[in-house]
């Protein structure tokens, strides 16, 4: 079934009835953050042993075992699954067909309304499903006024105004920024747009996926900015170079197809998911960047980065940064080259 925005909160705090719960859509941070309420709801934990159970994208044969087992300890169990992608949907199906009493928890960043695994969980009277898209101004000021009323801040009409301009790429950075800006002021504090300005950046535009963007653009310095924002609100290392991994396979795919014979437009088209139209003009300069061979060489940096990531005592995020990097270097080493040429 599809959650309304007004439910969501009551379904998170009482997902009894459901089997599964699906949080999908462009908006990285609220897909994370009310994937970690749910969990922590039901298991009480994000790290319970006994209660809590992380599926990877390339083990998905033991989710329909897992889910139907029970906890030792009692409680109910919480399997994740946080890259959730269409490829998925036959297993997630057969993993709720039997009511184990677990809850499955799925995070699928960047699937869209046409998604093959949302398709199949909305008809399900089992599963939920709840679009998490970028905020508009309105739901942004909104969530301004909650905040500082909340932390009983009072705030300016023209800081609200300012804060909107310059927030709301990602759900979870701009609530991590607010409360920041909280806590600046103080209760009984009151915020105008000077305080505003001194305490947040401008991160309008800056989310997990503007940096992936950004690196197979060849934009170092946005890529950098984004990647910095990520990590600060918890972005796993890992996760931020699979994300751009994702994004470069995409690239590569397209540029294999064209070679082919295909169309560039055909072959974007072809892509699934689709490129999200607002980000067409990104993935046609990034289509300028690289080449195959290129393109490849980029993806086994990238790969090699994540398993030097999950060596023990690895410095994880250090080895993200110089990675991903390197790969807005090289895009934008190819695009200097390029218009030298003209």
């Amino acid at each position: 079934m599809k959650i309304e925005p007004r439910r969501i909160d009551a379904v998170i705090a009482n997902p009894s009835e459901l089997r599964a719960i699906l949080f999908f859509g462009e908006d990285e941070g609220l897909i994370r953050e009310l994937a970690a309420r749910t969990v922590r709801g039901v298991a009480g934990s994000l790290s319970d042993p006994f209660l809590v159970v992380e599926i990877e994208r390339d083990n998905l044969g033991v989710l329909r075992s897992e889910l139907a087992s029970m906890s030792l300890m009692g409680g109910r169990k919480v399997v994740r699954l946080r890259e959730a992608a269409d490829t998925a949907t036959a297993a997630v199906q057969s993993a709720i067909e039997v009511d184990g009493g677990g809850l499955l928890v799925l995070e699928g960043y960047g699937l869209t309304n046409k998604s093959r695994l949302k398709t199949a969980l909305e008809k399900s009277p089992h599963a939920g499903v709840f679009a998490c898209y970028a905020m508009d101004k309105a739901a942004i000021g909104q969530q301004i006024r909650a905040t500082m009323t909340a932390a009983k801040v009072t705030i300016d009409p023209d800081a609200v105004g300012w804060l909107a301009d310059h927030l709301g790429a990602d759900r979870g950075v701009t609530q991590s920024e607010l409360d920041k800006l909280a806590l600046f002021a103080g209760p009984q504090g009151r915020v105008d747009v000077e305080a505003a300005a001194l305490c947040v950046g401008d991160l309008s535009g800056l989310s997990l996926e503007d940096a992936s963007f950004a690196a197979i653009c060849g934009d170092v310095p946005g890529c950098d900015r984004a990647m910095e924002l990520s990590l600060a609100e918890g972005g796993s290392p890992v996760a931020v170079l699979r994300i751009v991994a994702g994004q470069l396979i995409r690239v590569v795919r397209v540029l294999a197809m064209a070679a082919e014979g295909a169309g560039i437009d055909e072959a974007m088209r072809a892509l699934r998911p689709p490129v999200f139209f607002k980000r067409e003009a990104n993935f046609r300069a990034a289509l300028r960047a690289w080449d195959l061979v290129s393109g490849s060489a980029g993806l086994e940096r990238l790969w090699a980065a994540e398993r030097e990531c999950k060596r023990t005592g690895a410095p994880a995020e250090t080895i993200c940064r110089n990675a991903v990097l390197a790969i807005a270097g090289r895009a934008a080493a190819t695009m200097r080259g390029r218009s030298a040429g003209r």
